[in-house]
C-alpha cells in the first residue's frame, strides 16, 4: 500500500484528502468549461495497462449531443469535489474508439470481480480510487466495501479501510474482451494451489476457466490446483476436454486424487481415459478403484517408502530422496520383514538424527499402529488420533502387507462437512 499511503491518512474512513478522487465522484458527472458551463457528461475513465502497477489515466469518455467522445488527459483541468473541468479550447468531435491495452474503469471494472493477488481472494470493485501522480492521474486502489444508502443516493463517502492497492489487482479478460488482457501465470503462481482453487470456486464459470487456462502454463501447478478443487468443479472443467487431455491431467495428479476424479466422470468415458494413462499410474488407479471410496483403501495413496529390515538409515534416506511420493506421505519410512509384512515405522526426523550406518529397524518403532484397508473413515480417524499418527500405514487384511498410507490432510478433508470452505468464508468474495 506504499502508493496509497502517500495519498491518504492512516484510516481511509476518517476523511478524504484532495489528492484522492473516487470513480463514483467522476462518472455521470458534468464536464464543465472554465466558465462553469456544461459541455457534456462523463461516462467513463480510460486508463492504459502496461508496465506500471498503477495504470495512468489517458482520458475520459464524455457524452456530448448523443455521441461518445474522447477527452485526452491533457485536456482535463481538475477532478476534484465531483467537478470535472475541461481545460482545452475546443472538443474533438470524433467518436471514442477503444485502443488496444485500454481499460474503461466503469464499464470493465466497476461492480466486477477482480483478483486480489496479495491474499488470493476475489473482491468486487465497488469503487475505484484515483490519485494525482508525478506524470498525471493514475489508478491507485480498489474499494471492495459496498456503499451505504447515503453513498448510493449521491452523498460523498470516504473510502473504506478495506481499500486494496491496485498493484495487487488482476482483472479478468472475460470482463474486458477488447482490451486483450491476459491473466498471467507468473502472478497466480505466487499463490498456493489451494488459494487458486478457492478463487476458481468463488468465480463464475467463465472466470474460473480463465484462471485454469492461466495456470495451465505449468502442468504440474494445474494438477495441484485440480487436486484442491471440489469434485463438482473438477467435473465441470473436464467436461470440455478430450479424453487425451483428461488423461494427461490425471497423469500428473496424485494417484488417489486421480482415482477419485475418474470415478466421477461419465461412465462411457472412464475406460477411454483410463486406458490412456501411463502403465504405472493406470495400475495404481485401477487398484484404488477396487476399494470402497469411504474406506481407508479408498482414500489411501499407494505411494510411500518402505525398506527391508536389513536396510541402513543411509539406505532409507536415499529411498526418500529418490521417491516421487507426495511429501506428506514421506514423513514416515516403513520397515518390512522378508515376507513383506509390516515390522516397524521410522519417522523421517528420527532417521536424519541417527547415524547413517545404523539399521532402520533399530531406529523404527516396532509393531506400529496401522489401519485395515476396509475400515471406514471414522474408525481410521480414531486410530490415527489414538496413536498420534500423521501418516497411517494401510495393510491388507489377509497377509499384513502394506498397500498404501492414509495422510492426515486427506482424512480431514473428507471428514469436514461438505462445502465447508464456503461456510467458513474461505472461498467467498470479499465485499
Amino acid at each position: 500500500m506504499a502508493v496509497l499511503e502517500e495519498h491518504c491518512p492512516e484510516h481511509w474512513s476518517d476523511t478524504v484528502t484532495p489528492d484522492i478522487v473516487q470513480l463514483s465522484e467522476i462518472v455521470r458527472r458534468p464536464l464543465i468549461d472554465e466558465q462553469g458551463d456544461r459541455i457534456g457528461r462523463v461516462e467513463d475513465v480510460v486508463v492504459r495497462l502496461g508496465a506500471s502497477p498503477h495504470p495512468p489515466v489517458v482520458g475520459l469518455v464524455v457524452r456530448f449531443g448523443g455521441r461518445e467522445l474522447f477527452v485526452a488527459s491533457d485536456k482535463i483541468g481538475s477532478l476534484d469535489e465531483g467537478k470535472v473541468r475541461f481545460a482545452g479550447k475546443r472538443v474533438d468531435l470524433r467518436r471514442f474508439e477503444r485502443r488496444e491495452g485500454e481499460l474503461l474503469l466503469a464499464k470493465d471494472l466497476l461492480s466486477r470481480h477482480l483478483i486480489n493477488i496479495g491474499v488470493g481472494r476475489l473482491i468486487t470493485a465497488n469503487n475505484i480510487l484515483l490519485a494525482q501522480g508525478e506524470s498525471g492521474w493514475e489508478v491507485v486502489g480498489v474499494d471492495p466495501k459496498r456503499p451505504s444508502i447515503f453513498g448510493r443516493l449521491g452523498g460523498r463517502r470516504s473510502p473504506s479501510s478495506e481499500v486494496v492497492d491496485f498493484a495487487s489487482i488482476e482483472p479478468f479478460v472475460a470482463h474486458v474482451p477488447t482490451a486483450k488482457l491476459q491473466l498471467t501465470y507468473r502472478k497466480l503462481a505466487k499463490l498456493h494451489p489451494a488459494q487458486i482453487a478457492d478463487l476458481v470456486e468463488a468465480a463464475s464459470h467463465e472466470e474460473g476457466e480463465e484462471i485454469i487456462d492461466a495456470v495451465g502454463e505449468d502442468q504440474e501447478l494445474e494438477a495441484d490446483v485440480f487436486e484442491e478443487l471440489d469434485m463438482e468443479h473438477q467435473v465441470e472443467f473436464l467436461a470440455t476436454r478430450s479424453d487425451r487431455e483428461v488423461a494427461r491431467l490425471l497423469e500428473r495428479m496424485a494417484s488417489d486424487d486421480a482415482a477419485d476424479l475418474i470415478s466421477e466422470i461419465p461412465q462411457e468415458r472412464r475406460l477411454l481415459v483410463l486406458d490412456q494413462l501411463p502403465e504405472a499410474q493406470q495400475r495404481k488407479v485401477r487398484g484404488l478403484l477396487s476399494y470402497n471410496p469411504e474406506t481407508a483403501g479408498g482414500i489411501m495413496t499407494p505411494d510411500f517408502v518402505a525398506v527391508l529390515s536389513t536396510a541402513t538409515v543411509a539406505d532409507a534416506i536415499a529411498a526418500v530422496a529418490a521417491s516421487t511420493a507426495p511429501p506428506e506421505a514421506l514423513n514416515v519410512v516403513y520397515s518390512l520383514n522378508a515376507d513383506g509384512s509390516l515390522q516397524g515405522s521410522a519417522p523421517l526426523a528420527s532417521l536424519v538424527r541417527s547415524p547413517a550406518s545404523a539399521l532402520v529397524i533399530d531406529v523404527a518403532q516396532a509393531d506400529p499402529a496401522s489401519v485395515k484397508a476396509g475400515w471406514d473413515l471414522h474408525r481410521v480417524a480414531r486410530q490415527m488420533s489414538d496413536f498420534n499418527l500423521v501418516v497411517a500405514p494401510v495393510v491388507a487384511r489377509e497377509d499384513g502387507h502394506v498397500v498404501g498410507v492414509v495422510t492426515i490432510d486427506d482424512l480431514i478433508e473428507l471428514l469436514l462437512p461438505q462445502g465447508w470452505r464456503r461456510e467458513f468464508g474461505m472461498s467467498t468474495v470479499e465485499e
